[in-house]
């Protein structure tokens, strides 16, 4: 393979394990312990 394609798909692989990780930080069961600031302060 090319340098370049490698580098390209290292790249992609990269940035699609971060997405799917913050995905499911986000809705998957550690989303339970994230706290609302706004919902602390609410009148």
């Amino acid at each position: 393979m090319e340098p370049a394609t490698v580098l390209i798909i290292s790249v992609a692989t990269v940035l699609v394990a971060v997405t799917a990780y913050s995905v499911y930080m986000s809705f998957g069961p550690p989303s339970k312990q994230l706290a609302d600031p706004f919902d602390d302060h609410e009148d």
